[in-house]
C-alpha cells in the first residue's frame, strides 16, 4: 500500500511507549488488503513484539469499497458543448437546422419497434461526411466502471428508418489535451438496435471529458442518429 519503509522510531527506554505512524495508500480497487511489518533495530536484526513473539509480523488489513456515482449522458446532454461542420450548436434543436442538431427524442419510435422513454437524437451537419460531437462535463473514473448504450435510428414515417448509415464514437479528452477515441461502431439501418459496452478502466482514477460524437458516411441524408440510455456504471 505504498508505505514508506523504514519508518526510524528512535530511542524507547524499558516500559516506555511511543506511537508510529506510516501513511499508507488504499489500492484503487474492490477488496480485503493487508501490510505486513516487523520490527528491527539498526543493525537489521529482528526485535520481538507483542509479547515476546520473535521474527513475527504484525499487519494493516482494510477493506477498500469503490462506490461510483455514475454518469448519465442522457440527462447532461443539455451541458455539452455541441459543435458541427458549421460551428456550435445549442442544444434542442430544432430537427430542421442545416447545420446539425442534438434534442431529445422521447418516446419516438426507433428500429427494432420500440419506444423508450429517454432518446437523445444527434444528427450530423447536412452535407456529405458531415459531422456532430457533444463534449460533456469532466467525470472522474472509477475503476471497473463501463460505458454503456444502444445506438441505431429512428423510424421514419413509413415504419423504416431509411438510408441511415454513419459511425458512432466515444472519445475522451484529458486536461484539455487531444481528443482519444475510446470505441467507434458503423450502423446502418438494419431494424434492431446495436447494445455497446466500454470498458473504462485504463482512465480509473482520470478526470476526463467524454464526447459522444457521429459521422455521416457519405450523406448525412436520414442519418436520424440516436442513443438509447448512454450512461458510465459499475456493471
Amino acid at each position: 500500500m505504498s508505505g514508506a519503509s523504514p519508518i526510524a522510531i528512535g530511542t524507547v527506554n524499558p516500559g516506555q511507549e511511543v506511537d508510529v505512524s506510516v501513511n499508507l495508500t488504499a489500492p484503487a480497487s474492490n477488496g480485503s488488503y493487508r501490510g505486513y511489518w516487523r520490527v528491527r533495530n539498526a543493525s537489521g536484526a529482528l526485535l520481538p513484539v507483542f509479547g515476546g513473539h520473535e521474527n513475527k509480523s504484525f499487519f494493516v488489513d482494510i477493506k477498500v469499497g469503490v462506490t461510483s456515482s455514475g454518469y448519465d449522458f442522457y440527462t447532461r446532454a443539455p451541458s455539452a458543448i455541441w459543435v458541427s461542420g458549421a460551428g456550435n450548436l445549442t442544444f434542442g434543436g430544432p430537427d430542421t437546422n442545416v447545420s446539425g442538431f442534438a434534442m431529445y427524442k422521447d418516446g419516438q419510435k426507433v428500429e427494432g419497434g420500440s419506444t423508450p422513454a429517454k432518446v437523445l437524437e444527434t444528427h450530423p451537419e447536412f452535407v456529405n461526411d458531415g459531422v456532430i460531437s457533444g463534449r460533456f462535463p469532466a467525470y472522474t473514473v472509477v475503476t471497473g466502471e463501463r460505458f454503456t448504450a444502444q445506438i441505431g435510428f429512428l423510424t421514419l414515417g413509413d415504419g423504416s428508418c431509411g438510408a441511415g448509415n454513419a459511425k458512432f464514437q466515444l472519445n475522451y479528452r484529458e486536461g484539455g489535451g487531444p481528443v482519444t477515441p475510446l470505441g467507434s461502431w458503423t450502423e446502418t439501418c438494419n431494424g434492431t438496435l446495436s447494445p455497446i459496452s466500454v470498458d473504462l478502466t485504463p482512465l480509473a482514477g482520470k478526470t476526463v471529458e467524454f464526447i459522444l460524437a457521429i459521422l455521416a458516411n457519405g450523406s448525412s441524408g436520414q442519418d436520424w442518429a440516436v442513443w438509447i440510455k448512454p450512461q458510465i456504471a459499475l456493471p
